[in-house]
C-alpha cells in the first residue's frame, strides 16, 4: 500500500460504532502475520479450516495495512459515489445482465428486493488490473495507482495466504488454490466499492428491513474491509441471523460458491444478508470496500478429490462432475440472473435454478 505523498481527496467520515445491544456472530479471529512462516501456517491451517467448515466466515488481523492506510481506503471508496456526477455514472454503468460482469457501476434501483421495493445501493467495480480492461470516471483518475496497489495487496498479501491455509486444511499442496488464482490470468476478480443509502419507512416496512437478501457469494473468497455501520448478518449454524461486529482495521473473509464446489462442501459458502442498521446508525450511509476473488475463468468447479480430507469425510456435490461449470460459466450465470429473474417462493426462501443448481435467496 502506498505511503508516499498522495493526491488530496475529500475525507469520508463514517458513522460511529453502534452502542445498541444486538446479537453478534462469534467468528474466529486469525492473526495473518503468522502465515509468513511454515510453522505459522501449520498452526493457522486447522484454525482456518475449522472456521470455514463451521461458519464460512472469519476475521483477519495484522494483514499489513496501517490504521492511516485503512482510513485512506474508505476515502477512496467514497469517491465513485459522492464525487462523480450522476450523468457520468450512467456513462460508466455496466450492462450486467447482458455481459454477466459487474465491471463499472451498478446503480440504484437495479435489483428487486421485495413487494415492489428496489435496492438503494450503488457499487463501482474495477477489474483487478485497474488500467487495462476498462475506463474510469474523472474523480478516480488521480487515485488509480492507489487502487492498483489496493488490488495487489488484497491479492498477494491477503488472498494468497488464505488460499494456502485453505489448501493445507484439505491436506493438499499449499499452492493448490494459489495456482488457480492468477493475478494476470483471464478472470473477473475485482475491487468493489459500495455505498448503501438510507431508505424510507415505507420501504423498510415492505421489505421487513432487509436491504439485500440473504445469499451466497459466487466466487471463491470475498475480502470485506471492516467498517462501523452494523448491517451485515450471517445465518449462523443454528439457523439464527446474527450481526458481524466491526473490528477496526480488520478484514472479514468468507467463502463463496466456487470454494464450496472445489472443496467438496468442506468449506461453506455461508448465507449472509444486509439489513437496516441499529437505531443509533440510521440515517447514515454505509460505504464498503471489497475484494471479490474468483478462480481463473477456465477452472472447472469440481471437487478436488485428491484431498485426503475429502476422502475421509466424504464429498458433497451440487452437480455431477461431468456437468460442473467453469468459473466463467458460473460467474456469468449468477451475475446475469441476480435480482433480475422471477423466483419461486417457499415461506421466507426464494429459489431459482442456475446451471442445474438450486440457488436460494433468504428474506
Amino acid at each position: 500500500m502506498p505511503t508516499a505523498t498522495l493526491p488530496s481527496i475529500p475525507h469520508y467520515v463514517p458513522a460511529a460504532s453502534t452502542e445498541e445491544i444486538v446479537e453478534w456472530a462469534d467468528l474466529p479471529v486469525i492473526d495473518l502475520a503468522k502465515a509468513a512462516t511454515p510453522e505459522g501456517r501449520a498452526e493457522l491451517a486447522p484454525q482456518v479450516r475449522d472456521a470455514m467448515r463451521t461458519h464460512g466466515f472469519l476475521y483477519l488481523v495484522n494483514h499489513g495495512c496501517t490504521e492511516a492506510q485503512n482510513e485512506r481506503v474508505f476515502d477512496i471508496a467514497n469517491l465513485p459515489f459522492e464525487h462523480v456526477p450522476e450523468d457520468e455514472k450512467k456513462q460508466f454503468a455496466g450492462d450486467i445482465k447482458k455481459t454477466g460482469s459487474y465491471r463499472g457501476y451498478k446503480l440504484r434501483n437495479y435489483w428487486h428486493i421485495d413487494n415492489g421495493v428496489r435496492d438503494q445501493l450503488e457499487h463501482y467495480n474495477l477489474h483487478r488490473s485497474i488500467y487495462d480492461l476498462q475506463q474510469h470516471p474523472t474523480a478516480l483518475q488521480p487515485v488509480l495507482p492507489e487502487i492498483r496497489a489496493f488490488a495487489e495487496h488484497n491479492h498477494y498479501n491477503v488472498l494468497f495466504p488464505v488460499l494456502r491455509l485453505l489448501a493445507l486444511g484439505l491436506e493438499l499442496p499449499e499452492d493448490t488454490f494459489v495456482n488457480t488464482h492468477g493475478f494476470d490470468a483471464k478472470g473477473e476478480t475485482y475491487v468493489r466499492y459500495m455505498k448503501y443509502y438510507p431508505r424510507t419507512p415505507e420501504e423498510e416496512r415492505k421489505t421487513s428491513n432487509v436491504w439485500l437478501k440473504g445469499h451466497t457469494d459466487f466466487g471463491t473468497i470475498t475480502i470485506l474491509w471492516s467498517q462501523p455501520v452494523t448491517a451485515l448478518q450471517i445465518l449462523s449454524p443454528d439457523g439464527v441471523w446474527r450481526f458481524v461486529k466491526h473490528i477496526p482495521n480488520a478484514l472479514v473473509v468468507n467463502a463463496g460458491d466456487g470454494m464450496e464446489f472445489l472443496s467438496g462442501g468442506v468449506y461453506k459458502a455461508t448465507i449472509h444478508r444486509v439489513v437496516q442498521p441499529p437505531a443509533d446508525q440510521r440515517g447514515h450511509t454505509r460505504v464498503g470496500a471489497f475484494y471479490f476473488a474468483m478462480a481463473d475463468d477456465d477452472v472447472v468447479l469440481r471437487p478436488l478429490v485428491a484431498s485426503p480430507v475429502l476422502q475421509r469425510v466424504g464429498i458433497v456435490r451440487r452437480f455431477e462432475d461431468a456437468d460442473a461449470p467453469t468459473t466463467e460459466e458460473w460467474r456469468r450465470a449468477r451475475t446475469s440472473a441476480y435480482g433480475q429473474t422471477e423466483l419461486t417462493r417457499k415461506d421466507n426462501v426464494e429459489e431459482e435454478v442456475i446451471n442445474g443448481v438450486v440457488v436460494k435467496h433468504y428474506n
